[in-house]
């Protein structure tokens, strides 16, 4: 069990409906992780402006989804801090104080601003604030003095650039302020988008948690399957079919190998397969649907607010003692 006083910082950006991805990469990580660890769970609005500030009107209304999405998929908001990012004003403040000490190379070699410019196309996205997002993330976690940071993999090259923005900020002034967070890996294999590519809100290609039945069986029924299947009397190859991914991250043992077993001797087709993954993502994620139905508005809303305050009361006496080390006004 972990030590209590050990704390998690991680977030999501409001640019969308969260998805399956979002689920068994990460959501379903932080509800475990929220018994063990102080965690503080950020609806990450600042970051979503870099990339949507051309057309930011659905922003608010996303953070109040989002917030929807974080507690049906099992955040309890009793016993984590679930809040806005924008709502807690020390977060720009410290990314001010690490901007000053971080060099210019350590961002723009950062591997994720990379890949965001590449996916993200048709936007324009060399500003200042979008190259500099590595250094407000540093800031988000550092704030909440974080021991740990639940990532996936492919993140680890961007939380080492935050633990070495600390590790200067210690050196530089010869306190032990922050911590170096260590990273939590998922233990979820990777959930691939319907077309076989990357799943990403950009692309458009995934299931929403609060996908109506009816949707589902629609975007299940459009999923890439085996390209080497022509016919239903080919057998088949799961290790290289989307739709056998999905059943490795939602179906039980016992289905997944059945299933498994069927598609290697053709003894079921791809459109009996689509059906069948249909109705276990349908079961799946029905006790989502129900609690975001029992989440109003202003529910949301009080919860956040609370959310913000407990936050901030931890951020204000962090920035405080970090004001008071460069000896700025407080």
């Amino acid at each position: 069990m972990a030590d209590p006083k050990k704390r998690i910082l991680s977030g999501m950006r409001p640019t969308g409906r969260l998805h399956l991805g979002h689920l068994v990469g990460a959501l379903n990580n932080w509800a475990d992780l929220q018994t063990t660890y102080q965690c503080f769970y950020m609806i990450a609005d600042w970051h979503a402006l870099m990339s949507e500030y051309e057309s930011p009107k659905d922003m608010e209304k996303n953070s109040y989804e989002v917030a929807k999405d974080f507690i049906a998929s099992g955040l309890d908001p009793n016993i984590c801090t679930i809040f806005i990012q924008s709502q807690v004003p020390q977060h720009l403040e410290l990314a001010m104080i690490f901007s000053d000490i971080t060099p210019l190379a350590w961002v723009e070699r950062c591997p994720t601003y990379k890949e965001q410019l590449r996916e993200l196309k048709g936007r324009e996205l060399t500003t200042y604030g979008f190259l500099g997002y590595p250094v407000l993330q540093a800031a988000d976690i550092a704030l909440y003095k974080a021991n740990a940071v639940p990532v996936g993999i492919d993140q680890l090259p961007h939380l080492e650039l935050t633990r070495e923005i600390v590790r200067r900020f210690n050196t530089l002034y010869n306190r032990n302020v922050f911590p170096e967070p260590e990273p939590i890996l998922t233990k979820a294999s990777k959930l691939l988008g319907l077309d076989n590519r990357k799943m990403s809100k950009s692309y458009g290609n995934f299931i929403a948690l609060s996908d109506l039945p009816e949707t589902i069986e629609k975007k299940v029924s459009q999923m890439v399957t085996d390209p080497q299947r022509i016919h239903i009397k080919d057998k088949g190859h799961p290790e290289v079919c989307t739709v056998f991914n999905y059943f490795t991250n939602f179906g039980e043992d016992a289905i997944r190998e059945e299933t498994k077993l069927m598609c290697e001797s053709a003894s079921i087709g791809c459109i009996a397969c689509k059906k069948r993954l249909a109705k276990l993502l349908i079961d799946y994620l029905e006790p989502i649907r129900k609690k975001r139905e029992e989440l109003s508005d202003p529910k949301i809303k009080e919860i956040l607010r609370e959310g913000a305050k407990e936050a901030v009361d931890f951020a204000a006496r962090t920035l405080d003692e970090v004001k008071s080390i460069l000896s700025l006004a407080r």
